[in-house]
């Protein structure tokens, strides 16, 4: 009997493994990236009311997520995406604007992102091979802490905001369209 032949894994015209590997770490650069603007958009508004202490805490949380990544982009020579200066601006606006809108469309818009992020994530640690055992467990570390982000936007009546469903569908495709976008660009 021959021996099986092993059929490459994907299809043609799929990235190979190293450019996957590239498109994962800059996304989750641009996406840490993004969530820190988001957070200092929200404490430029909320900063000195009560919920300020708890924005710079998710905010710190988003600064270590970021380190991590921009020290994989250097290590791994990743380029990071084109698109960091729209994301600096749109991030920053995204924050001031629903906390423009009040704390519960604040913590609607951290529900929203991390909600989407949680998916992101898991399907990352998914796909990650064995090798890349200490990425695998950052990102699930990292998913856990943006699914407390998550809880504590739900415990300050972020479901209670004006218009939730749609302020948290459209911030949600939103977020999707960006990690597309962040991957390729």
């Amino acid at each position: 009997m021959p021996p099986r032949r092993v059929l490459p894994a994907g299809l043609p015209g799929d990235p190979s493994p190293r450019a996957e590997l590239e498109r994962l770490v800059r996304v989750d650069h641009a996406g840490e990236y993004g969530a820190r603007r988001i957070y200092e958009g929200q404490i430029a508004v909320l900063g000195r009311t009560d919920v300020g202490p708890m924005l710079r805490h998710m905010r710190d949380q988003e600064l270590e997520h970021l380190d991590y990544f921009e020290r994989a982009i250097a290590a791994r020579h990743v380029r990071p995406t084109a698109l960091q200066p729209v994301w600096h601006v749109a991030g920053y606006a995204l924050g001031a604007a629903t906390a423009l809108m009040g704390r519960r469309a604040a913590m609607a818009c951290t529900v929203a992102v991390e909600e989407v992020i949680d998916g992101h994530y898991a399907e990352q640690a998914e796909r990650l091979p064995p090798e890349e055992a200490p990425l695998k467990a950052s990102i699930e570390r990292f998913r856990a802490e943006e699914l407390e982000h998550r809880d504590i936007g739900i415990a300050h009546e972020a479901e209670q905001a004006p218009a939730y469903a749609l302020l948290s569908a459209v911030i949600k495709a939103t977020s999707r369209a960006a990690i597309w976008i962040s991957s390729r660009v």
